[in-house]
């Protein structure tokens, strides 16, 4: 009996594997890790544009940033207590770094594996944010951790203040690393916005031969806008126009 039964244990055919979800098949594509790029990078995107117009509130004084500050954690009040607006919205900004970046992997992974071998000539036309896309990725990851820890745990700032972002942003800027490492990042960031809002646009199928002219103007203009104003910051504090 037993020996019956391990008999047709061994002739059962086994079970077919369970096909894929839509949403897993889709991220396994390369496809769908680039629509996830895009629309992570367009996410991130919109925060920069409202984080950049923020940080021009330093040249109106203390009481203006600092007020802008306090008010973000007054939103949603009295249905949410002081500060929860903020903390719901940094899981959803860190979930689209994480996805970014994870996908960006993934994608250089895999197209080195199709191709392991370098080509021999390099194509003329890529750009310097083109071939150095990966490396401005690393870069910018590594700046957000020492921008989290300077400006908003305070860990590496000089001179933090606790609720007072505008003595800080001058306290960090006023040193030779501190407004350094944030020129470098932003130049950075820059090149990352430019390439990066062209291939979300390809990616999402917004591009055709009539947009393209206006699209890459777009990536161009963004991408100048965004690094003028956040460079304006440390700049106006090295310069003495921020005190």
């Amino acid at each position: 009996m037993a020996s019956a039964t391990r008999t047709n244990r061994a002739n059962r055919t086994p079970a077919p594997d369970r096909p894929p979800s839509r949403a897993a098949a889709l991220w396994r594509s390369t496809v769908g890790k680039k629509a996830v790029m895009a629309v992570s990078g367009l996410l991130m995107l919109a925060y920069l544009v409202a984080h950049m117009l923020a940080n021009l509130k330093v040249f109106f004084g203390p009481d203006d940033l600092n007020g802008y500050a306090h008010w973000l954690r007054t939103i949603g009040r009295p249905v949410l207590h002081h500060g929860w607006f903020l903390w719901l919205v940094r899981p959803v900004l860190l979930a689209a770094v994480v996805a970014h970046g994870v996908a960006a992997y993934q994608l250089s992974r895999r197209d080195l594996r199709a191709r392991p071998q370098q080509y021999v000539h390099r194509r003329r036309r890529s750009s310097y944010a083109t071939r150095t896309m990966r490396w401005g990725g690393v870069i910018l990851g590594l700046f957000v951790v020492w921008h989290i820890l300077d400006l908003t745990t305070l860990t590496v700032n000089p001179a933090a203040e606790e609720g007072h972002p505008y003595q800080n942003i001058v306290a960090s800027f006023s040193t030779w690393y501190g407004g350094g490492i944030y020129c470098v990042a932003m130049l950075a960031l820059g090149l990352h916005i430019r390439h990066g809002f062209w291939s979300a646009a390809q990616t999402l199928g917004v591009n055709n031969p009539r947009r393209d002219r206006a699209l890459k103007a777009a990536a161009n203009g963004l991408a100048l806008l965004l690094t003028a104003g956040f460079l304006s910051v440390p700049v106006g504090v090295m310069a003495g126009l921020v005190r």
